[in-house]
């Protein structure tokens, strides 16, 4: 597992958090939560992330402003039930490389991730 990729899941909701976490580990992927905003860049301050994976709404800040905290050397996918032209836009424009709307199918999330690593 020396080479395992590390992703940062970011959602409020604990079975998304649960799902998307059984999913990356089944492949191998070395996986952290947040529920909150502030919790994801605590986390990012200390570790390195090669993926997150970044829910919209948030209880304390906005995902598509979190991404302009993140690292730009991290990839950023952001999944969200919030589907908008405006959503995808500004996603676009604060950095994200890919953009799913919830549900996303479990093949469909290792897709998303392994096409951001390659």
């Amino acid at each position: 597992m020396m080479n395992a990729k590390r992703v940062l899941i970011v959602d409020d909701d604990k079975s998304i958090l649960r799902f998307f976490t059984l999913i990356l580990r089944g492949k191998g992927y070395i996986t952290n939560t947040a529920e909150t905003g502030k919790e994801a860049l605590e986390k990012i301050s200390s570790q390195f992330y090669d993926v997150a994976l970044i829910d919209v709404v948030l209880p304390d800040i906005n995902g598509l402003d979190l991404l302009k905290s993140i690292p730009s050397n991290t990839k950023k996918i952001v999944i969200t039930g919030s589907a908008s032209e405006e959503n995808h836009h500004k996603a676009q424009i604060e950095g994200a490389d890919a953009f799913f709307l919830k549900p996303i199918k479990p093949d469909k999330l290792l897709q998303a991730v392994a096409n951001e690593l390659t």
